[in-house]
Order: C-alpha cells, then sequence, then structure tokens
C-alpha cells in the first residue's frame, strides 16, 4: 500500500465506518438488536409514525399506500402485519407488480389498542382507542373504541366495559 492509500484509509475510516452504521440501522428497522422486537418497514420510514411508548414487537409495516400512525401504548403480539398497499387485480403480469395506489391507505392505530399475535391490519382502516384485535384476525374495516374484535374478517365479539 503506497503513503497515499495509507493516508486516505487513516482519514476515511471513521466517515466511513459512521456511513456504513447509519446504513445498517436504516436497513435494520427498529431499534433492538434482538430480532423478536425488531420490526420490518416496506416503504419510506417518514410514513410510520410510531410512539415512542408503544411496542410493536417484530410487526412488518407496509407503507407503500399511505400512512401508519401507531398511538400511545398500544402494543402489538408477535408477526402483525399492518399494510397500506394493494394492487390492481384488473393488471397482469409487471403492471400488475408496480401498479397501486401511492396515498389514500391510512391506517390509524389509537392509544391502548391490543394487536395480538399474528393480526392483520390492511388500510385504509382506524382502530379506536382501548381496543382489542384479537389473534390472527384480519381487520378489513373500522374497529370502534373499547371493542374487541375477532375473526377472518374480524367482527365486533364484545364491548369493553370502560368506566
Amino acid at each position: 500500500m503506497s503513503l497515499l492509500d495509507d493516508l486516505l484509509v487513516r482519514v476515511l475510516r471513521g466517515p466511513l465506518q459512521r456511513l456504513i452504521a447509519e446504513e445498517r440501522n436504516r436497513f435494520s428497522y427498529g431499534e433492538s438488536e434482538n430480532p423478536l422486537y425488531r420490526y420490518q418497514l416496506h416503504g419510506r420510514h417518514e410514513r410510520l409514525h410510531i410512539h415512542p411508548t408503544a411496542i410493536v414487537n417484530n410487526a412488518l409495516f407496509n407503507v407503500s399506500g399511505g400512512d401508519i400512525t401507531i398511538g400511545e401504548y398500544a402494543f402489538f403480539g408477535h408477526e402483525v402485519a399492518v399494510l397500506t398497499g394493494t394492487h390492481d387485480i384488473t393488471k397482469f403480469g409487471r403492471e400488475r407488480q408496480i401498479t397501486f395506489p401511492r396515498s389514500g391507505r391510512d391506517v390509524v392505530i389509537e392509544e391502548g389498542v391490543w394487536v395480538a399475535s399474528h393480526a392483520l391490519v390492511l388500510g385504509p382502516v382506524h382502530i379506536g382507542k382501548h381496543a382489542v384485535v384479537a389473534a390472527g384476525s384480519l381487520v378489513l374495516e373500522d374497529v370502534a373504541p373499547y371493542t374487541v374484535v375477532a375473526g377472518r374478517p374480524a367482527k365486533m365479539i364484545k364491548k369493553i366495559d370502560h368506566q
């Protein structure tokens, strides 16, 4: 290695290592090193809004068709998927793959909502505060506050008393 190469390596090592670390963090999603508590994101990070008190574990978020907002003290079981994207079933081949709405399919999950393991939430949808989505449910419609929904598709099964 030449003297110039050695000098370049020494000068650029710090900034290059920081850049690599930033890129690794950008693609690892979530803050935890434990994969059981690290979410995945498909789309632009600025479209995902998770309150600092929320716990989303290893959820999958797809923000290709809208924003996703997770409120205070909301929490998820494992393997929850929240998707804003959809594709045009009247298209075929490559056109079906790339033809999808870029907005208008927002998902809002309000304060205190519990979305249990393996639930699937498809936007556009609004889940009201302190609602519960049972494990394995498929949420296709809005969920009223203080209700429990279950099933595929999810339907209200009870109201939660909230004195």
